[in-house]
């Protein structure tokens, strides 16, 4: 019986407690990188704007969309919304100095154009604007005709 009681109390081996460290909610921050000149990535939905904003090499420095600064429903889509978050994404990436830019804009909401102007008036050059919206070469089957 007393070995028993030894065998319970004795540690088995392998078994120590682990240190824990606190958990911090994100990763280590990178370090300010300048990047004069980037790409700029517009996606313009019917119901979403999203921009995201790249070094030459296509890594992210930041990127917003009308949801991350909080608009709901239908106001997601709208110019002004597009010139709110290409401002918050400006803010985001101060650090990095983005002077000019490329523009690729993709899409054919109302965001298109009044993103490219919010950049313009946030201090960033224009090199180039590039359409790359996917245009279907007789794309998808057609649904069939509504019977009434």
């Amino acid at each position: 019986m007393k070995d028993q009681e030894q065998a319970v109390e004795a540690p088995v081996e392998g078994a120590e407690k682990k240190k824990t460290k606190p958990m911090s909610k994100r990763g280590k921050k990178k370090a300010a990188t300048s990047v004069p000149s980037g790409c700029v990535y517009v996606h313009a939905s019917y119901n979403n704007t999203i921009v995201t904003v790249t070094d030459p090499h296509g890594n992210v420095l930041g990127w917003s969309s009308a949801g991350v600064v909080g608009f709901k429903g239908p106001k997601k889509a709208t110019p002004y919304a597009a010139s709110v978050i290409v401002r918050d994404v400006m803010e985001k990436i101060k650090d990095a100095g983005l002077r000019e830019a490329y523009v690729f804009v993709r899409g054919i909401g109302s965001g298109r154009e009044s993103a490219v102007r919010a950049l313009n008036a946030n201090g960033v050059q224009i090199l180039a604007i590039r359409d790359q919206t996917p245009i279907p070469h007789n794309g998808c089957r057609a649904p069939r005709a509504r019977r009434v």
